[in-house]
């Protein structure tokens, strides 16, 4: 089993930063693609950032140019700097992982989610 476990969220002012972290813990061979979705209040679920293992980043364009999301392999642990943060960036921001377990085979895991305000 794999736990994904968020931090960092929080109450900011428009224009202000915060950053965020998921690690993975748990008994796993390896960790692959992991990312970061977001659940705003008014909408479903959207890919925010992902990264590969081998720290290849992908972002919606959206958050392009404001937000990097970034890996430490030997922590299990992604990072999600943010910048210039808009009330529409008001969201849940949910972490997920692919992670090949102790028998060879890829599962999907996602951690609870941590809360990101952005007013003034």
């Amino acid at each position: 089993q794999v736990q994904l476990v968020e931090s960092g969220g929080g109450l900011v002012q428009p224009g202000g930063s915060l950053r965020l972290s998921c690690t993975a813990s748990g008994s796993f061979i390896a960790i692959h693609d992991m990312a970061w979705f977001r659940r705003g209040p008014e909408s479903g679920r959207d890919l925010v950032a992902s990264i590969s293992s081998g720290g290849i980043a992908t972002y919606a364009d959206s958050t392009m140019g404001r937000f990097t999301i970034s890996r430490d392999n030997a922590k299990n642990t992604i990072y999600l700097q943010m910048t210039n943060l808009k009330p529409e960036d008001t969201a849940d921001y949910v972490c997920y992982a692919e992670v090949r377990d102790l028998t060879s085979r890829f599962t999907h895991y996602s951690g609870k989610g941590t809360l990101v305000t952005v007013a003034s």
